[in-house]
């Protein structure tokens, strides 16, 4: 089988190359990565010569076309994910996201994809205040790049009831794991003790996430390509709901640093409360996460106190 993975020397997709080339060494990989600030082939340390690696733009029908052709299988990873990135330059979100997204659906129709995943985000949703939200509950983004995510899924969704493609959407909690960029909320905690920085929390730090160690994510993720039903949705999420601030204690206690580094920070705009994930249709495919996390978060850590070579030329 030959797969393309879009957006895999980022940091979900790297780890799911990873994850791929483990559970099925047989399978030919191409990944095809703009190799954008997030993106980079130091991702793919170690696996790089276990697969073709093209360098390109999904927005781009040439750059798709050649990775996309033969391929039976794509996992659509390519994103700009950063919300606080979006709120400044939307427009960068919309082009990626949702122009790419369509690129990508036209490639996969011209050469008969067997299947098409798309990773998506549980911030379509927006906020809830109790319960958790289902695969049918209604999209409400609260930021571009939530809204440009939700666009996509909604273009993919319309793209199987006109032309019958066969295409599956999962929608993530927060992940977290090595290889994430210094933006994200875990990373940036644990790089900014290491250094004996601030760590900002925005507003109280009462916003609450569920997270998910990413190789729970990457083998639910394969479970949807192997089980999942075309045209459906399927929720991702481990259950571990944390507010960043317990989440900035249980850095700052790994690492032996004192509590008074935190530091609240101004909130920024449309900043989502609390997201909440019913996964029951996930486990009823037999999917469950292998990690607890504290455990994960311990690894996450040791990670990128043992990988500074990796991030230092990120943050300056």
């Amino acid at each position: 089988m030959k797969i393309l993975i879009t957006g895999g020397a980022g940091f979900i997709g790297s780890n799911f190359v990873r994850y791929m080339l483990n559970k099925s060494p047989e399978c030919e990989i191409v990944v095809l990565d703009k190799l954008t600030y997030a993106g980079r082939l130091e991702n793919l340390h170690g696996v790089i010569d276990k697969i073709e690696f093209i360098k390109g733009d999904i927005c781009e029908k040439g750059d798709v076309e050649r990775a996309i052709n033969g391929c039976d299988l794509v996992f659509n990873f390519a994103a700009e994910t950063h919300v606080d990135r979006s709120i400044i330059e939307a427009g960068i979100f919309i082009r990626t996201d949702i122009i790419g997204t369509h690129v990508l659906l036209e490639m996969a129709r011209k050469y008969d994809v067997k299947k098409f995943v798309q990773i998506g985000t549980d911030e379509v949703y927006g906020s809830i205040e109790d319960s958790s939200f289902r695969e049918e509950s209604p999209l409400d983004p609260s930021s571009p790049y939530s809204a440009s995510k939700a666009g996509a899924d909604l273009l993919i969704g319309a793209y199987f009831k006109t032309y019958g493609l066969p295409v599956l959407i999962t929608r993530s909690s927060n992940n977290f794991g090595p290889y994430q960029y210094p933006e994200k909320l875990i990373p940036l905690l644990t790089i900014n003790a290491l250094s004996n920085k601030p760590l900002p929390l925005y507003g109280d730090g009462l916003n609450v996430r569920d997270w998910i160690y990413v190789l729970d994510n990457c083998s639910a993720i394969n479970l949807v390509s192997e089980k999942g039903k075309f045209g459906e949705i399927y929720n991702i999420a481990a259950g571990n709901e944390k507010t960043n601030l317990e989440v900035a204690h249980l850095i700052l206690k790994e690492l032996s640093k004192p509590e008074n580094l935190i530091k609240f920070v101004k909130d920024r705009p449309g900043h989502d409360r609390r997201y909440s994930l019913d996964i029951r249709k996930i486990r009823e495919l037999g999917w469950k996460p292998q990690h607890d996390f504290e455990g994960a978060l311990k690894n996450t850590i040791n990670w990128y106190r043992k990988n500074s070579w990796w991030w230092r030329p990120l943050i300056g």
